[in-house]
């Protein structure tokens, strides 16, 4: 809170004073109070080239590149000390009035370098703002570090892997919220407040890139449903802690749910509840399994597209119940078949394990002398409204009877393709057409209102994603909460530069590998 109230004084200082100080350094007084056109007078100014302010649109280098111009205009009026450099860059909204309104001081131009010699100190500022200029450059618009924190993607992609992902795969997305702290997602370290300002936003835009998203493609996008969340209890879906609890307990920041903190379980506040601008959204990685304009259905965990069965990724893996004449060896399961203390949970004391891992491996694991069977977990499909709840399975509906292993038919939508509506299939497609596609829905006796008209069929603005996770009994995607609008897109998996065991330390064979 603090910084962003610094940020606003700020900006005051700017145009509280722009107006009196420009006429010191030659130019017109109603110059510094058009916004933007007086950012292009400043770089004037302080003689520097027009196209910073391109620079002023990255999130992150805008912020540098203010600390840098204010220094910049705090030397064209003879400011030039260290002590100087420090006060124009933490303090401006006081500095900025300061060389407006006293008289005594005058413009006297940039400093001339050719002349002067740069201090130590400055140089190294210099390099390093240059540095993290061209670092949070290539971050935005060309490729970008993740890490893999949940088991959703194993095996293909490991907890502990490090990733880069590639923005020009399908090219970059422009920033949303231009205004940020650089190299910080969507909240400040240290302090934990809000990394970005919200009152200056952009519409999204993506430039050209290599091609489009393809099916078994390791997408990373930002989680649809992460528009709103509480802030204790991030790794869960805000709006299946409403259906839970009831929005009058969710918006209780004081309303406790149990949670695991160190290892032990407790009861823990809901927080503050915070509303995030799509870029600044929780970053996911899963599998592209269904392309615009496709029908996907779910029959038994295997997937079929327009009425066809498609394979799965090759290392998919399913939850199975495991039973056993005796104990199982952990140590030699982590060893032989890499299935981490976290995948295996004895449910029966040396009678009966769940074990997430691959079907080749469940075959393996069947020729062990203690095991007698190995039975993949299935959910049926339940009778529809059997019991009227609001299941955590999209569309959250209590007409739909869809399970994560038997789910459809679902049609993907299109840009530019229509769909008819009717009160059966609407749950399926509000989300994408009211919130998504910014439209005014309406349900009314019966009928559907678009944007206060009487409608019986949308089309749609947008492509629309279904991405499903290869360890598809621990994976919170797309049967859980639907679609992932292109707009959310932010580039493609291609290489692991770095990965540690948990519980082994570094995996040497995959540093400097591909992602499958």
């Amino acid at each position: 809170m603090i910084a962003i109230i610094l940020f606003y004084l700020t900006i005051a200082a700017y145009f509280g004073s722009f107006w009196k100080l420009f006429p010191k350094a030659g130019h017109k007084a109603w110059e510094g109070l058009v916004p933007g056109y007086n950012f292009y007078i400043w770089l004037k100014i302080i003689k520097k080239p027009w196209w910073w302010l391109l620079l002023l649109l990255v999130p992150g280098v805008n912020f540098l590149m203010l600390i840098v111009m204010n220094v910049e205009l705090g030397r064209c009026f003879g400011k030039r000390s260290f002590t100087d450099d420090l006060l124009m860059t933490f303090a401006p909204f006081a500095m900025i009035p300061m060389l407006a309104f006293k008289d005594e001081i005058i413009y006297t131009g940039p400093i001339d370098f050719t002349k002067e010699k740069k201090g130590a100190v400055r140089e190294w500022v210099d390099a390093i703002i240059f540095a993290v200029v061209a670092a949070t450059i290539i971050r935005v618009f060309f490729i970008e570090a993740f890490t893999i924190p949940t088991p959703s993607m194993e095996k293909s992609m490991l907890v502990g892997d490090y990733l880069f992902v590639s923005k020009v795969s399908y090219g970059a997305r422009s920033p949303m919220t231009p205004i940020a702290f650089p190299f910080a997602h969507h909240t400040m370290p240290l302090i934990n407040t809000k990394s970005y300002v919200e009152w200056q936003k952009l519409p999204y835009f993506r430039l050209p890139g290599f091609g489009s998203v393809e099916r078994f493609d390791a997408t990373v996008f930002n989680y649809p449903e992460g528009d709103t969340v509480a802030l204790n209890f991030q790794n869960q879906s805000y709006y299946q802690l409403l259906r839970d609890h009831g929005r009058k307990n969710v918006w209780n920041p004081n309303y406790k749910l149990p949670q695991v903190v160190d290892g032990r379980r407790g009861y823990v506040p809901m927080g503050e509840i915070q509303v995030r601008p799509i870029d600044k959204r929780e970053n996911y990685i899963k599998r592209c399994i269904g392309l615009p304009g496709e029908t996907l259905e779910i029959k038994d965990r295997e997937v079929w597209i327009d009425n066809k069965m498609i394979d799965n990724p090759e290392k998919t893996q399913f939850l199975y119940d495991v039973y056993t004449t005796g104990a199982l060896n952990t140590r030699m399961l982590k060893k032989q078949f890499d299935i981490n203390p976290d995948d295996l949970f004895e449910l029966k004391k040396g009678e009966q394990y769940a074990m997430f891992m691959s079907s080749d491996v469940a075959a393996e694991v069947l020729e062990f002398s203690n095991v007698s069977e190995v039975i993949p977990r299935n959910e049926k499909k339940r009778e529809a409204n059997i019991d009227g709840k609001v299941r955590p399975i999209f569309p959250n509906h209590p007409d739909y009877n869809w399970t994560a292993d038997n789910f459809g038919p679902l049609w993907i939508p299109k840009a530019g393709e229509t769909v008819d509506l009717d009160e059966y299939n609407l749950p399926l497609y509000e989300r994408a057409i009211g919130y998504y596609e910014g439209n005014d829905l309406e349900l009314r006796n019966g009928k559907i209102y678009i944007n206060g008209v009487e409608s019986t069929s949308y089309t749609f603005k947008q492509d629309y994603y279904f991405m499903m996770g290869d360890n598809r009994h621990n994976s919170a995607d797309s049967r859980f909460w639907g679609f992932v609008p292109n707009d959310h897109i932010v580039g493609k998996a291609v290489f692991i530069w770095y990965s540690r065991d948990p519980y082994e330390g570094t995996r040497w064979k995959r540093i400097f590998s591909l992602v499958d």
